[in-house]
């Protein structure tokens, strides 16, 4: 029986990209864990894409359209997007789903001279294959609108879609709601678990509980 190769789209968070450490991890691993004699590998895929919210859908849905993925991932406000694919199963690490309320705010800011510049030294990504951030208000006045076609595809707005996430109790974006277990569950329930590390999932927990529950959500398609 020959090897049936099923693709992860893995969406990742703000100045992630290719080279981003928990799709890295899940890369050289995932496959681990699966029965040699089933016949099934996964194939995680993660690409680096415009912080422009209105190009960056441009470019995820030709991603989707290419792979036919099995599963989406996104990770922090990468989840944002991740969510917006429509029937597909979603598997969520640290979804910021108050984020783009944040960067709405930043937009007026950005208006005046020298805080675009500011925002783009503060933020700046690490080198390598890494999401350009450039914080003008044309792009930052685009987030709310993401969120909230995001949010619209959720059970609490009748999606059948089916997801589940993770979250870190040192998350320290909790504690500005950036990422909140609250707003999570108010739109998709109790559908989650919580890992005892930060924002950025430890490699110990992308181990014993990501790629656990993107096999099992992948396997059971």
């Amino acid at each position: 029986m020959g090897t049936q190769t099923r693709n992860i789209l893995y969406i990742h968070g703000m100045g992630g990209g290719g080279d981003s450490r928990i799709p890295s991890i899940l890369k050289e691993h995932i496959n681990d864990v699966l029965d040699p004699s089933a016949g099934l590998r996964l194939e995680v895929v993660v690409r680096t894409y415009s912080f422009d919210p209105e190009t960056a859908w441009g470019q995820i849905s030709s991603w989707v359209e290419e792979l036919h993925p099995v599963l989406i991932a996104g990770e922090s406000l990468g989840a944002l997007n991740a969510i917006k694919i429509r029937s597909l199963p979603h598997v969520l690490v640290s979804p910021s789903l108050n984020a783009p309320v944040y960067l709405g705010y930043f937009a007026p800011l950005a208006i005046v001279p020298g805080v675009t510049w500011l925002l783009d030294r503060i933020f700046k990504p690490k080198d390598g294959d890494r999401q350009k951030l450039h914080f003008t208000f044309r792009t930052l006045s685009k987030y709310r609108r993401l969120r909230r076609e995001a949010l619209s595809n959720t059970p609490r707005r009748g999606s059948t879609d089916t997801f589940f996430a993770f979250f870190g109790r040192r998350d320290h974006y909790r504690k500005s709601g950036i990422v909140s277990v609250r707003t999570y569950r108010r739109y998709f329930g109790e559908t989650f678990a919580m890992y005892d590390g930060t924002h950025f999932m430890e490699e110990e927990f992308v181990l014993s509980m990501l790629i656990p529950k993107i096999v099992e959500m992948s396997k059971a398609l």
